[in-house]
């Protein structure tokens, strides 16, 4: 066990999934349940009454029910699990010595190993590149994007950029968090010996409804920090998926919403953005890291 270290499991309605994987968890975890109706909570409580379960009653989101674990943990340090994922043993140990010997950075993001046979996540290998470089206070290369599973935080910082946009709910939230973290100075770092396990379900959700979002989100993160031109190629990237259209539409409802919160990044942010979209091919990062295709002019 990490004293300081508390883990938030955000998850909806994949209770036997959650049941097996809780055990592994090696620092006090705090289970944030979106609305479940297939028995999570209770469950939850029957077989691990150590573990502490926050009900949500709805589903607000993964972004939501994260800020809620975030402000009920009371530890200088945070991890994020998904009800899918785990920490492999030492990690959780190991990155709190580092956010302690690093107080300037804000985030570490681990290597992601995918499956029973822990196949190297392309994210991971993307990240290990280190296109931006190493800061020289900071633990490991700089990143701009992270996945949640995969990430342990100060509490400190994630509480005074605000934490996860809660209207982005779920699916590509955490490119808007790692952009705040950045603009406020903070260093975001991968640690390749910090490794979660990723174990996703055969079947699940559904494919073209998760595209929809994650469309949505994408443009709703560009037009509320990036420059105009970024926004407009980001929307013609979109444009090309059916699915893509319709997260389009979804955004263009939430224009007010954009005007009033709209915060255009630092330059040397925007420059680092731009740096990882000339240097990391698409294929092989998220939307919160690979930029879209080559800006617009103007």
């Amino acid at each position: 066990m990490t004293p300081d270290l508390t883990t938030v499991v955000a998850t909806r309605n994949r209770r036997d999934q959650l049941l097996a994987l809780l055990p592994r968890h090696t620092a006090p975890v705090i289970v944030v349940d979106n609305g479940s109706d297939d028995g999570t909570p209770a469950a939850v409580a029957r077989a691990l009454p150590h573990v502490r379960v926050v009900e949500l009653g709805r589903n607000a989101g993964a972004g939501a029910a994260r800020n809620v674990g975030v402000a009920l943990a009371d530890t200088p340090f945070v991890a994020f699990a998904d009800d899918d994922s785990y920490w492999a043993p030492g990690s959780l140990e190991r990155a709190g010595e580092l956010l302690r010997t690093h107080p300037r950075t804000a985030l570490l993001t681990g290597r992601v190993l995918v499956g029973r046979a822990g196949r190297l996540d392309p994210i991971s290998a993307g990240m290990a590149r280190a296109p931006l470089g190493t800061a020289p206070d900071a633990p490991g290369p700089t990143v701009l994007g992270f996945l949640a599973c995969a990430v342990v935080l100060r509490r400190a910082a994630y509480r005074q950029v605000g934490g996860f946009a809660e209207r982005l709910g779920t699916y590509g939230e955490e490119a808007l968090l790692a952009m705040d973290l950045a603009a406020a100075g903070w260093h975001l770092a991968y640690v390749a010996e910090l490794v979660a396990h990723h174990l996703p379900a055969p079947t699940g959700r559904d494919p073209r409804a998760r595209r929809r979002i994650e469309a949505r989100n994408r443009v709703l993160t560009a037009a509320l920090r990036r420059p105009g031109r970024v926004v407009r190629a980001v929307v013609a990237e979109v444009w090309r998926d059916p699915a893509g259209r319709a997260g389009l539409a979804d955004a263009a409802r939430e224009l007010g919403w954009v005007l009033r919160h709209r915060r255009p990044l630092p330059a040397r942010v925007e420059a680092d953005l731009l740096a990882l979209a000339r240097t990391r091919p698409a294929a092989d990062a998220p939307a919160d890291v690979a930029a879209p295709a080559p800006p617009a002019a103007g």
